[in-house]
């Protein structure tokens, strides 16, 4: 089982590359 921190880098990254907002930094 991934840790939240995992979760957060990849969705963070997914996040990211289609809205490049830095809101979720």
């Amino acid at each position: 089982m991934p840790t939240i921190n995992q979760l957060v880098k990849k969705g963070r990254k997914r996040m990211v590359e289609k809205t490049k907002t830095p809101a979720l930094k």
